[in-house]
């Protein structure tokens, strides 16, 4: 009996090392669709040191041409099939949350897919319940919205600088996911995107930004509080994940020390996410130019032009 349970022991750690500890895939779970344990998926480590990996610059372009017209197809099926999308942008600062979203709506309709990225909350909005200041930014039928930074602001930046008091973040982590699970089951696909960045790379995208004067609007002092409090936030991150991580709405980690290998692989992770079809419109045929019939122009003179400085 002994010699029985050893072998079936073996068997299983043969297999789970055969499988590696990162090999299960992440499922994203239909609005509604019931949830499970989550305990045997794996731990995200942020990285300590710089990924030095390159994509070609050429490769990059081509692939990200093909992933925006897949976006074209997407955004016409939401838009025919009336579906609800909201998808949520994370993580550290400077991590390229903006990169990815500039190129996602690049090429789209932005009365179909908009950005929300709301600044300070009022004095009247932080007497409200907290969630109430981004619900009217939700979806209608036939949308896509991408949060850039969201309600996970409380368990972060929140959190860590001090701008809640126990009790009210402790509240989060309870109604957080109890209010995802209520988006889901009235029909919104929600997803979660986290950008892990190195603090090797994070420091050189701060350096950068200092350097060239067209990017320093992009650092605040809370960018500055960030670096010196790095293990706050990380351990913010890991609390965050532990309560929100759920099956329903999984947090999908984005390695980001490469933007353009980032860009590709987060939308094409959120391709993935959406079954859809091509309703691309068909070409169209231009009909011929109303002909003048005795209009006359007034005088070009009568007009303010701007001056051709160039």
């Amino acid at each position: 009996m002994k010699k029985k349970k050893e072998h079936k022991k073996h068997k299983k750690d043969t297999k789970a090392e055969k499988a590696g500890p990162y090999s299960s895939k992440l499922k994203h779970v239909e609005p509604g669709e019931k949830a499970g344990s989550d305990s045997s998926k794996p731990k995200h480590i942020e990285p300590r040191e710089k990924d030095d990996r390159t994509i070609d610059n050429k490769f990059y372009n081509k692939e990200l041409v093909k992933l925006q017209i897949e976006l074209v197809k997407l955004q016409e099926w939401i838009k025919s099939k009336g579906i609800k999308v909201v998808v949520i942008f994370e993580g550290r600062d400077a991590a390229g949350k903006g990169g990815v979203i500039k190129r996602i709506i690049q090429r789209l309709n932005p009365r179909i897919c908009r950005v929300v990225a709301l600044g300070t909350p009022t004095e009247k909005e932080k007497t409200q319940w907290y969630f109430q200041r981004y619900v009217p930014h939700l979806p209608a039928a036939g949308e896509m919205v991408l949060f850039d930074r969201s309600w996970y602001n409380r368990a972060g930046v929140e959190r860590v600088m001090g701008f809640c008091n126990e009790e009210e973040y402790r509240e989060f982590m309870r109604s957080c996911p109890e209010f995802e699970r209520m988006l889901i089951r009235s029909g919104i696909f929600l997803i979660k995107y986290w950008f892990s960045v190195s603090d090797e790379e994070q420091e050189r995208r701060f350096r950068a930004r200092i350097d060239d004067r067209t990017k320093r609007w992009k650092l605040s002092p809370m960018d500055m509080a960030s670096r010196e409090k790095w293990v706050e936030y990380s351990m913010a991150k890991d609390e965050m994940f532990r309560y929100t991580d759920i099956k329903q709405a999984p947090w999908y980690v984005v390695p980001a020390d490469n933007k353009k290998r980032a860009r590709l692989n987060c939308i094409h992770h959120l391709l993935s996410l959406i079954p859809y079809g091509d309703l691309t419109p068909s070409p169209v045929k231009l009909p011929p130019r109303q002909e003048r019939e005795g209009y006359i122009r007034p005088p070009i003179t009568d007009q303010t032009f701007v001056p051709e400085i160039y």
